[in-house]
């Protein structure tokens, strides 16, 4: 996956004014902030050097993530045609990027987000060469909520691993109340990730949401420990953000675990793929999500002429129709 152009241009022309190595520090502590999730008290993005490392080390992983969600929703709801966004935790504005380019409908969105610092920064990027019509709001994803208007679609990604435990459920529901159809939870690759996701699932449902994506069904999730439901996404590094994190390969696979849910419901999915399928000669091995409720491996050969057609085309994260 590849960043939009406007995207990557704009970032290029930020960060090509700043020294590597400052650039390389600053993403190196931010990088192990939030492979620990540490909370002590402190944003993740206090100052601009730390923004200036998200957008470095951390932009375009973090927009390869929801723009494969959000890609997911198209799959399986074509008609979904968002005209407003509300963005919680928004930071520089990844989502409203990735958003922006799932859905030509966009027009309108508001983001909220505590970080000064971020929050200037996205407002400047914005700028370019985006035709939505932004609102940035300065505020904390737990308690400034109360005067925000409902939307056509509502993210909120990589936010519920900063947060306080007894805080997650409260902010969930509120979200599902500002959402007019679709509401998509992104949260890291990670077993924690991964709870938090089915934490956020299990509230939703019995609110009533209609589950879009992953899961092919509503009953309890058949994953279980120490395996967790996650999925990958590859992106384009550029110079900048390869050198940041000392990379020698021009890629980087994110791994993150999401959920979609819907006021009305998708045509129900057979199942989805939850591994990197296993190819030999003349079969395919599946790990799958199927929507009776079990999680299952299925073998496909040669034998079975058009499934297995299908079945070598697949990739990790894929619905089965």
């Amino acid at each position: 996956m590849q960043l939009p152009a406007a995207l990557r241009q704009a970032l290029d022309a930020r960060l090509d004014r700043h020294a590597l190595d400052d650039l390389r520090s600053a993403g190196e502590r931010l990088s192990g902030r939030y492979r620990a999730e540490i909370r002590d008290g402190r944003r993740h993005l206090d100052g601009e050097p730390a923004v200036l490392a998200y957008l470095a080390a951390r932009m375009p992983a973090t927009f390869a993530a929801i723009r494969a969600s959000l890609e997911q929703i198209v799959l399986r709801r074509p008609d979904f045609a968002p005209e407003t966004l509300l963005d919680i935790g928004a930071g520089p504005g990844t989502a409203l990027w990735a958003a922006n380019d799932a859905f030509d409908s966009l027009r309108e969105a508001t983001l909220v987000e505590a970080s000064a610092p971020a929050l200037g920064v996205g407002q400047g990027l914005a700028q370019e060469g985006l035709a939505v019509a932004t609102r940035w709001v300065r505020g904390d994803a737990t308690a400034d909520l109360a005067e925000r208007a409902s939307a056509d679609l509502v993210t909120l990604a990589y936010v519920l691993d900063e947060l306080p435990p007894d805080a997650r459920g409260a902010l969930v529901l509120r979200l599902w109340q500002l959402t007019q159809d679709v509401l998509v939870i992104v949260e890291p690759g990670t077993p924690a990730g991964w709870q938090r996701i089915l934490a956020a699932r299990e509230l939703l449902l019995a609110e009533g949401a209609q589950l879009l994506a992953p899961c092919p069904h509503a009953d309890d999730c058949p994953v279980a420990a120490p395996d967790w439901c996650h999925f990958a996404q590859r992106v384009a590094r550029s110079r900048t953000h390869r050198l940041t994190k000392r990379g020698t390969v021009p890629y980087e696979d994110e791994k993150f675990a999401y959920l979609a849910v819907a006021r009305r419901p998708a045509v129900p999915l057979t199942a989805r793929v939850l591994a990197s399928p296993r190819s030999g000669s003349g079969k395919v091995q599946l790990k799958i999500c199927t929507s009776d409720g079990q999680m299952r491996e299925q073998m496909v050969t040669k034998r079975e002429g058009e499934m297995f057609r299908t079945a070598r085309r697949l990739d990790w994260g894929d619905a089965m129709e």
